[in-house]
This record gives structure tokens, C-alpha cells and sequence, in this order.
């Protein structure tokens, strides 16, 4: 038996999110989506993230062009760029503890995911910031991650984990990883580990120091 929150991160893309969002449906399992702001500029996308917050699903903050993690940019501005405008964007599809998932670059849990005016704007604007335990890497290795991500259940009493709703065919094998995961005792659940979310709405609740950058910012003079 495992606790398993599912995430999926990068979308929405009209060819990939319906069928993950039937999928979840027929399942009755909910889920985060942590989208990218640019992409809910187009109408239809934006539609997807409407359908699936009125299915019950939470919409998350997963930066506006997830280019560089916010812990490399040098730009003083990045998080009203990245966070801020994606958070105007998502609107009234927020959830009200706003969260917010920084781009690891390929799934690292380091320094390279924040920097201090970015906690800076996370605590001013009451965010919470979501961090992960599971990351199969479905996005290299689309046909083959559901047995790691099998592994990293069973590792741990509670995973989230981090799924892409990308074209890549790896959410072809989402309904056989879900269907394997319940038969092997998988509780679903909504909610996030409280050892993944170091910031609460604006609150640090958990040390991190690890994923904080001390990049030197240039500021124009």
C-alpha cells in the first residue's frame, strides 16, 4: 500500500490533455495540472485548463516560458515575468493557495530552482511552492517509465509524482500505470506531501537553502 498524488506539468496540449483528463475521470482520480502561461494564450488550450478545473482538478503555475530555471536567470525581473504573468493568466482558475512549481530543468532538486528575489515574490504574493518526490522522466523514456514509476511508489509512503501531459506518447501507458498502481495498493489522493511544499501561501514552513541559488543579478544601470 502507497499514497500517490499525481502532477502533470508542461500542458495543456489539445492532443494529449483530453484523454488524460478521461482517463482521470473514468478513474474518479484528481489531479494538479501545472501549466505553462504562454500556452493558455491559445484559446484552445486555455479551454483544456477551464475543463479541467471544472472537473475538479487544481491549476498550478509552472513559470510563463519554462526556458531557464528561475535559480540561473540573472534577470531581476524573472519572477513577475515567469510567475507573476502566469498567475494572471491562469486567473480565475486558481486555486486559492496558488501554487506554483519552479522548472527544475530535467527534474533536479537543487539550487538551480530558485533564487532570493524569487522566494521573495513567492512569500509577498502568498504562494505556495510545490516541489516533487517522484519523477519517473517520462518525457525521455515515453515508453518505458511506468515500471520506474512503479519503483519510486513503493519506495516511499507518499509520492508525487511528476507527469507530462505532452505529445510524446508517454501518456499512452497512463492508464496501465494507474491500473498497475491500484492493484499494487495505490491511495490517490489530491493533496501534496507537506514535505514537498516548502512554502505555504507565503509562508517558508520548510528549510530551502538547497534550492536557492546566489546568482548575482544584473541590474541595468
Amino acid at each position: 500500500m502507497f499514497d500517490l498524488t499525481l502532477t502533470f506539468d508542461n500542458g495543456p496540449e489539445p492532443g494529449v490533455t483530453p484523454r488524460v483528463l478521461d482517463i482521470l475521470r473514468e478513474r474518479g482520480i484528481k489531479a494538479t495540472f501545472f501549466v505553462i502561461g504562454e500556452k493558455l494564450g491559445d484559446p484552445v488550450r486555455r479551454q483544456l485548463a477551464v475543463r479541467a478545473h471544472d472537473e475538479g482538478h487544481w491549476i498550478g503555475n509552472h513559470t510563463f516560458t519554462h526556458t531557464v530555471p528561475l535559480g540561473q536567470q540573472r534577470d531581476p525581473a524573472a519572477a513577475q515575468n515567469e510567475i507573476g504573468r502566469t498567475q494572471a493568466t491562469i486567473g480565475d482558475l486558481a486555486h486559492t493557495a496558488r501554487w506554483f512549481r519552479p522548472f527544475g530543468g530535467g527534474g533536479n532538486l537543487d539550487e538551480r530552482l530558485l533564487k532570493p528575489s524569487v522566494v521573495d515574490y513567492l512569500t509577498g504574493h502568498k504562494h505556495s511552492c510545490v516541489l516533487w518526490n517522484a519523477i519517473p522522466r517520462d518525457w525521455a523514456d515515453p515508453d518505458g517509465w511506468v515500471d520506474r514509476a512503479l519503483e519510486q511508489c513503493r519506495s516511499q509512503p507518499w509520492s508525487l509524482m511528476v507527469l507530462h501531459d505532452l505529445p510524446t506518447g508517454a501518456m499512452n501507458h497512463l492508464e496501465r500505470f494507474l491500473d498497475r498502481a491500484t492493484e499494487a495498493g495505490a491511495r490517490f489522493h489530491q493533496d501534496f506531501p507537506p514535505g514537498c511544499v516548502p512554502i505555504r501561501s507565503g509562508e517558508i514552513v520548510l528549510p530551502i537553502h538547497a534550492y536557492v541559488s546566489n546568482i548575482e543579478e544584473s541590474v541595468t544601470p
